[in-house]
Order: C-alpha cells, then sequence, then structure tokens
C-alpha cells in the first residue's frame, strides 16, 4: 500500500509529463502520447511513467525513444513543481493496457450477436394543425 505522500506525488508527476508533452516537448517522434499513470517507489527517487502511444509498432518503439530522450527536460519540470529532496527519475513505459481492451471488445463483438438490433421506424402522423414537433 503506497503512502498518501507517494500518490499524491505520482499524480502530481503525471499532470506535469503530460502537460510537457502536450506544450513544451518538440520532437517530432512524440506524437499520439497519452500519460495513463504513474508508479512512484516509496523512497521517491524513481518514477515509472506508464504511456499510451497511438499507432504501429514501430511507431511506439519511435516515440519511446523520443521520450526517454527528453527524460532530463522532464524530470527538470518536476523538479519545479515538486518540492523533494530527490527529483524522480523517469523511467517510460508503453501501457498495454488500451490495446488489450481494445483486441478483448472487438473478440467480444466477434462472439455475441448484436443485441440491440436498429429497428425501423415508421414516422408516425402529423397533427392537424401540420406541427411536425407534436405528435401524439
Amino acid at each position: 500500500m503506497s503512502s498518501r505522500r507517494v500518490l499524491k506525488a505520482a499524480e502530481a508527476i503525471r499532470e506535469v509529463v503530460s502537460m510537457a508533452i502536450l506544450t513544451d516537448l518538440r520532437d517530432p517522434r512524440i506524437e499520439g502520447v497519452t500519460v495513463t499513470y504513474v508508479e512512484v517507489s516509496p523512497d521517491m527517487r524513481q518514477a515509472k511513467v506508464h504511456v499510451s502511444i497511438m499507432g504501429s509498432d514501430s511507431q511506439q518503439k519511435l516515440c519511446l525513444h523520443g521520450l526517454r530522450s527528453s527524460a532530463g527536460y522532464l524530470q527538470s519540470r518536476i523538479s519545479d513543481r515538486i518540492d523533494t529532496r530527490y527529483t524522480p527519475r523517469l523511467q517510460f513505459v508503453i501501457d498495454e493496457g488500451v490495446k488489450k481492451s481494445l483486441a478483448i471488445s472487438k473478440m467480444l463483438h466477434e462472439l455475441l450477436p448484436d443485441t440491440n438490433p436498429a429497428v425501423e421506424q415508421e414516422p408516425g402522423p402529423e397533427m392537424p394543425d401540420g406541427d411536425p414537433d407534436l405528435q401524439p
């Protein structure tokens, strides 16, 4: 069980890293990135940043390489926000949760029949005054 302090630091790191990726980083390799969550070690010396990256496997690897090369800049942004003795060293990891959930959803859609078939409805009769919004 993580302490409240570590959880608050993890949330702050997630906010800082995700905003810095969106606004500050100019590396063309880094695009389509979402920071899903951050794990911080109990001594707060290391932080594992889980990211979801859109695109093919080669694009994901290229983007991950760009994130790893910008880790020093991101750590400096974190040190501006969090007042701790040590600034956590960032380690970027691809979060496979989104990819797996999409694959499971696709499998379920193929296996299960469509539960809400589209029912065609005939348009209702118009009211005598001709207002189509007022139907019985």
